[in-house]
């Protein structure tokens, strides 16, 4: 396997576009797993469990990113509703 060494020219680019998006998403998770499969030893390929549990971490990680996302829109709205609710007075007690 070769390794080809990062020009200086390329450096700031590659840490400038890092900086940018410091988030992995799905596609970026399969780059990665398809390139650890080209690149893992024929004759001691990656455990089954081990692909598996990975796949389950990025499953489980894509979930919570969605109920996360689910629950700033209902945070973002709760908050509008009490923002343009009236002011409640308190409750009059009865004589």
């Amino acid at each position: 396997m070769t390794v080809s060494a990062i020009s200086p020219s390329t450096a700031p680019a590659t840490a400038a576009s890092a900086a940018q998006n410091k988030t992995l998403g799905q596609a970026d998770f399969i780059r990665l797993m398809t390139t650890q499969m080209k690149l893992q030893d024929p004759l001691e390929p990656v455990d089954n469990k081990e692909m598996i549990a990975q796949m389950a971490q990025f499953s489980s990680l894509s979930g919570i990113s969605e109920i996360n996302a689910t629950l700033k829109a209902i945070s973002a709205q709760l908050e509008q509703v009490t923002a343009t609710a009236p002011a409640t007075t308190t409750p009059e007690t009865p004589a």
